[in-house]
């Protein structure tokens, strides 16, 4: 037998020793680790789709920005009122 079965069957027999007054809160006890168990797995679920959700924000269609870098902060920061887009010149 490999080690899981030979641990469930270890489990089996704890519990058929056990006194019938302990079921109740043995029972309670499984409830809770499964309701662990499925909060472990949603809260697994829910970084990974966070994550994705995230994953292609700051996309761009340029490909290789590094040679317009500076181009590119020039017409995004004022110099008075720093990041953000700058307002056109009336002049």
């Amino acid at each position: 037998m490999n080690s899981l079965s030979t641990d469930r069957h270890k489990l089996i027999e704890a519990v058929n020793a056990l006194p019938d007054e302990t079921l109740i809160e043995l029972a309670s006890f499984l409830e809770y680790l499964q309701y662990k168990s499925t909060k472990e797995k949603e809260v697994d679920n829910n970084k990974s789709s966070f994550l994705m959700s995230i994953a292609g924000l700051g996309a761009s269609m340029e490909t290789d920005v590094s040679e317009q870098d500076e181009d590119i902060l020039k017409n995004e920061i004022d110099s008075v009122r720093g990041w953000g887009l700058k307002a056109d010149d009336p002049t």
